[in-house]
């Protein structure tokens, strides 16, 4: 079995991508290399390009026509970027999912699973969203993930196309193996903020410490990348039984959303607690206002994933601080390399 994986060279793609592979799946990857790096296609099939590129997109499925699955991750995903220039957010988000959706119909690929985020959902009064929360995307880049999935629902209602959307909100951490990781060297979430942080020798400023959380501070859903992948791969073997083939003439839809996260998400207060555990109580932390623009969060309710996936994250807070400190300094090799 094979599965084709667009933004294959990314973060979360190339993490996707060794998964399956550790598990006797060849993963084909198809990525630009806009943000992908080179150095996460070693040793996998990898062709370069967009994957609006019918010709490209026909050549790989000649080429490998046990391509099972299709796992789209190729996506623009800063959302200060997405306000800046939501132009071409919905060219690359929306717009070349549209392309790549039609040539794999076009390809008898009738199975997709839709890297997406969690962050399309209103949250609920206690800070969860699940499957059934409201929509009430914010911003251009969650804006273009959902028209994304309202795009090809309708896709599964009209063709022979069958779509699993995965919704997630924060990963972190790194491959365990520290094979690929994050490629920016300066992430603007907070872990990323803590360890430029702790490797300058300053305290992080927690900002906002009075909203209606457990600890008074803001509450996210961090995830480590690894368990991201493992749901990808369970998706994928288990496709059949989430969405079942149906004949033309039924005209059913093939959509299956499915939210993956920790069910009780990370207070910031947490996150440093979790920081010093790993590096040590000299970590220090400062108290802030909240900054105009920043908000409470919120976490993802999971149940759904464990009755159609078998799944659960498996990685601690603790786990993914180490992996992205061992990642940050392993990045650094890569660069001077």
């Amino acid at each position: 079995m094979k599965v084709l994986i667009t933004g294959g060279a990314g973060f979360i793609g190339s993490t996707i991508a060794s998964a399956f592979a550790e598990r006797g799946v060849t993963p084909v990857v198809l990525d630009s290399l806009v943000t992908g790096r080179q150095q996460f296609t070693e040793g996998r099939i990898f062709y370069q390009g967009d994957i609006g590129d019918g010709a490209l997109v026909d050549e790989i499925f000649r080429a490998h026509p046990e391509i099972a699955v299709t796992v789209h991750c190729a996506a623009l995903i800063v959302v200060p970027d997405s306000m800046a220039d939501p132009q071409r957010y919905y060219r690359v988000n929306l717009a070349r999912t549209l392309d790549l959706a039609g040539h794999l119909l076009r390809n008898g690929c009738d199975r997709m699973i839709f890297a997406s985020t969690a962050g399309m959902y209103r949250p609920e009064p206690d800070l969860s969203v699940s499957e059934t929360s409201a929509l009430e995307p914010q911003n251009p880049y969650t804006r273009s993930k959902m028209m994304a999935e309202l795009m090809l629902e309708d896709f599964t209602r009209a063709y022979a196309l069958r779509v699993v959307s995965l919704r997630y909100l924060n990963p972190i951490g790194a491959d365990p193996r520290l094979r690929t990781g994050l490629q920016s060297s300066k992430p603007t979430h907070a872990l990323g903020k803590m360890i430029e942080s702790y490797e300058r020798g300053v305290p992080f400023t927690i900002t906002g410490v009075d909203w209606e959380t457990r600890d008074g501070t803001a509450i996210r859903d961090y995830i480590h990348v690894w368990d991201i992948a493992r749901a990808f791969y369970e998706a994928a073997v288990r496709f059949d039984s989430i969405i079942p083939p149906v004949r033309a003439a039924e005209r059913q839809p093939g959509y299956q959303v499915i939210n993956l996260g920790t069910g009780d998400g990370t207070t910031v207060r947490e996150l440093v607690d979790a920081f010093r555990e790993v590096v040590g109580e000299g970590f220090r932390a400062e108290e802030a206002p909240a900054r105009p623009g920043d908000v409470v969060g919120a976490f993802v309710n999971p149940v759904k994933a464990w009755e159609l996936l078998r799944w659960k994250p498996e990685y601690t807070i603790e786990d993914a601080i180490r992996h992205s400190l061992q990642w940050a300094e392993r990045r650094r090799d890569l660069d001077v390399a």
